[in-house]
């Protein structure tokens, strides 16, 4: 990966011609995205982002912390001992510069020997695994990096709503449909998207994604030996999860 998103992240910090992320997937168009939108407040964050750092406490690990501003706010404005962690190295490189005083360049799936009490999965985190069957054993990895009653807190959106009605009778997807979709059948379940990035004009090698509805959450925590709550909803299918042992 050429780590074009964290490059947009550090240029912004360090003010080196910052300019907008191209972002495209497999179902959707290109569509812009300001990179400072990834430096906004607690003020400016949506109430999904500001109920999970409410929720936060004890020993927290921030997983793909981006810019670090869930981070930030956790560390400076409620005093929480909180690590920072992300793939990318020009995004931690900023997150430093930012202040946050633990943040080191780490792939969740390979972190060992330390525990928390929260995890964090904000902005779609849960989507990292990138295809439902990496699922179960991305569950099985923050299952043990969790305390005992320790909780995972993400947030991700039930895209169902981005695919047409199929009159004929479509596919239906794991989650409860009140409608027949036409869903591809190229893959294995409807939250799995390809993402495309393109940052001055240089573009990012594509990589899985997925959004995740909850149902289809809830059954893989449950499968999985945890526990899994709803805790908000959003106006526009999205939500706020906690999974816990």
């Amino acid at each position: 990966m050429k780590d074009l998103f964290g490059k947009a992240i550090l240029d912004y910090q360090t003010q080196n011609d910052p300019q907008d992320l191209i972002t495209e997937t497999s179902i959707s168009e290109a569509d812009e995205m300001s990179v400072a939108y990834l430096f906004r407040t607690y003020a400016e964050m949506p109430a999904m982002e500001q109920k999970a750092l409410q929720l936060a406490k004890g020993k927290i690990l921030d997983v793909g912390c981006g810019a670090g501003s869930h981070s930030l706010y956790l560390q400076n404005e409620l005093q929480q001992d909180v690590t920072a962690i992300d793939v990318s190295s020009n995004a931690i490189e900023a997150c430093r510069l930012r202040g946050i005083a633990k943040a080191s360049v780490q792939n969740v799936m390979q972190l060992e020997n330390e525990t928390f009490d929260t995890i964090l999965l904000l902005m779609n985190g849960a989507g990292m695994c990138g295809r439902l069957k990496n699922l179960q054993a991305f569950l099985l990895k923050l299952k043990s990096l969790l305390n005992e009653n320790g909780q995972i807190l993400l947030d991700s959106s039930d895209i169902i709503y981005m695919f047409d009605d199929d009159e004929d009778g479509g596919t239906r997807g794991e989650g409860e449909l009140s409608e027949a979709k036409w869903i591809p059948s190229d893959n294995e379940y409807y939250g799995e998207v390809v993402f495309n990035i393109e940052y001055k004009g240089e573009k990012e090698d594509a990589f899985d994604w997925m959004y995740i509805d909850y149902n289809t959450l809830q059954n893989a925590a449950i499968a999985n030996g945890l526990q899994c709550e709803l805790v908000l909803e959003g106006e526009h299918f999205d939500y706020l999860a906690r999974i816990f042992k």
